[in-house]
């Protein structure tokens, strides 16, 4: 049966890594209500393309090459220059802080590569159709994740305009903050070494350093005045 293209969701699609990108553009090929309108290995390729086509919904790495424009910017930019696209993220790095800042950041949609294949068909149906799909495990995460932020919030709420005054990137030096901003992206310590050309043993370093600049414990701490650090 001929389905009508003017009813098929237009899609594009965006990883840095050929044999993934072939195999997520195959499946999507197979759905009739689907029309695979570009695929793209780099923003760089990506971004012009869509000024010259109609796109429904975009499906992108969140983590490219180490050369490329980072996921945190991606979404941002796509934000700013196509609001009307739909942005579904699929990516190897599937943690409810990753997840949580690309859905504030535009992303309708966040899945794991490691998930099953049918899950990309029915994500991509779902952020078309207008709502956000996050797979139930995940969502479970997310809303333990606020409930996190509420306590901390709600516990340490006499000092948080204190807090706040206190904690400023500009107290990290630059190395530091792209550290940060990296790991609050939801890249690890290789792959941040890996972006800048540094060894594994002064990224763990810096960050390390950052932390105590910022009076922070633990890891999970800069999730929880995130806002307060942009």
């Amino acid at each position: 049966m001929s389905v009508n293209k003017s009813s098929q969701v237009r899609i594009v699609t965006l990883d840095d890594h050929a044999i993934l990108l072939h195999g997520m553009n195959d499946m999507l090929s197979r759905e009739p209500d689907f029309h695979l309108v570009g695929s793209y290995s780099s923003s760089r390729q990506l971004l012009p393309a869509l000024q010259k086509m109609d796109v429904d919904v975009a499906v992108v790495d969140y983590a490219l090459a180490p050369d490329d424009m980072d996921g945190l910017n991606l979404l941002k930019t796509l934000q700013i220059h196509f609001p009307s696209l739909v942005v579904l993220v699929i990516s190897a790095l599937y943690n409810s802080a990753t997840v949580a800042l690309a859905l504030r950041s535009g992303a309708k949609g966040f899945i794991g590569k490691n998930g099953p294949m049918n899950e990309l068909i029915h994500a991509v149906r779902v952020v078309s159709s207008g709502k956000v799909y996050i797979e139930p495990e995940m969502a479970l995460q997310l809303a333990q994740l606020q409930d996190t932020t509420q306590f901390m919030n709600g516990r340490e709420s006499h000092s948080t305009e204190t807090v706040q005054e206190a904690v400023k990137l500009s107290v990290l030096s630059p190395k530091e903050q792209e550290v940060i901003r990296c790991f609050m992206e939801g890249m690890t310590v290789t792959d941040i070494a890996s972006k800048f050309n540094r060894s594994i043993k002064t990224i763990s370093g810096q960050k390390q350093t950052a932390l105590r600049k910022l009076g922070l414990k633990a890891d999970h701490e800069l999730f929880l005045i995130r806002d307060t650090l942009k």
